[in-house]
């Protein structure tokens, strides 16, 4: 009998070594392990510390593609997408009252950048809770406009990594009311914002861009907002040396009249999507290998709105298809469990 009883009292760190439960977590699906934070305080401890979250997400062997998705301008969903299996949850953005309108400007290492207005950007992980809350008042008061919305009166922006810093950067490019054109960047590290204009390529004024960047592969890249030609450029910021270049567009095998361009990752690749108004299909490139302009590869998709969200491992392309009377903002990221190291500063 005392034998039995001793055997029930057992937990599984009395049968696993430590070093073994810390190898067998780091194998486990970013999706599962918010839950597995509640089965005991040691194991709330290991995987809530930083260190193991960056082993996560460098070592797990499977890539979790989860999708953060609005509907109706007010109402999130975090959407996980795997070859054999899919899920949905309801998520509650961190602002204190309900917005009545926000927006996804980018992500990165499964960090979200919102924009709510007036004048406040948020970085948050919604599968952690953290969240930190970014003003871009002094900007606004250089602006010297009477009404600042970020959407309308900011050129570019983009949120990325810079990992020979191990620091994750808000990036702004914007035009004050003399049409003079500047760059800024936080430091989510210090916690103090840089002004970069000597940085700025001239090609920021030559185009009508798609303000919303893409991070891939520790740069942002920025896309003309209607593919017109293959002479078109997709813009690139790097996020270590600091510095702009372009990546020449694919080149249509027919010139025709397209829609608005949106740039994806699809299976680890750098993609280009955009409606085909003479076909009534939406048309896919993806980049099979990173800045080799011959590897472009185009897709066509029978469907005239459609989103590409990822793409599986047989190479099938997973997307959403909607009506235009639809109003939905989404953005793709790796999922991390990972917080920036933030520096913060007491107010005077």
């Amino acid at each position: 009998m005392e034998n039995k009883k001793n055997d029930k009292s057992m937990s599984i760190h009395d049968i696993l070594p430590l070093d073994l439960i810390h190898r067998i977590l780091l194998r486990v699906p970013i999706r599962h392990l918010a839950r597995l934070r509640c089965v005991s305080k040691l194991w709330y401890s290991l995987i809530s510390d930083p260190d193991f979250a960056e082993l996560h997400f460098h070592r797990s062997p499977v890539a979790t593609n989860a999708y953060f998705i609005i509907e109706n301008l007010a109402m999130a969903y975090f959407v996980y997408l795997d070859d054999n299996d899919a899920s949905q949850k309801v998520m509650s953005p961190p602002f204190k009252k309900k917005p009545s309108h926000f927006a996804v400007l980018g992500s990165c290492r499964g960090f979200i950048l919102l924009y709510r207005d007036p004048h406040f950007l948020v970085v948050w992980n919604p599968l952690t809770g953290f969240s930190k809350r970014i003003s871009y008042v002094h900007i606004f008061a250089r602006h010297k406009y009477y009404v600042a919305r970020l959407p309308y009166k900011f050129h570019l922006y983009g949120f990325g990594y810079d990992a020979s810093q191990d620091d994750y950067l808000v990036v702004l490019a914007w035009q004050d009311k003399d049409d003079h054109y500047h760059l800024d960047y936080l430091s989510l590290r210090t916690n103090l914002w840089i002004n970069l204009d000597a940085a700025l390529s001239n090609l920021v004024d030559s185009y009508n861009w798609n303000p919303r960047g893409l991070f891939f592969n520790g740069t942002i890249h920025w896309v003309p907002s209607i593919f017109e030609s293959y002479k078109d450029i997709i813009l690139i910021f790097d996020m270590k040396e600091r510095t702009f270049s372009s990546l020449s567009m694919p080149e249509q095998p027919v010139k025709s009249v397209c829609s608005y361009s949106i740039l994806a990752l699809l299976g680890g690749w750098l993609a280009l999507y955009y409606r085909n108004y003479d076909s009534r299909k939406t048309e896919i490139w993806v980049m099979k290998e990173y800045k080799v302009h011959s590897s472009w590869t185009l897709y066509q998709i029978p469907c005239e709105v459609f989103h590409p969200l990822c793409s599986s491992s047989n190479g099938n392309i997973i997307g959403r298809g909607y009506t235009f009377l639809d109003k939905r903002g989404l953005s793709n990221s790796p999922s991390s469990l990972a917080s920036p190291k933030i520096q913060t500063k007491k107010e005077e």
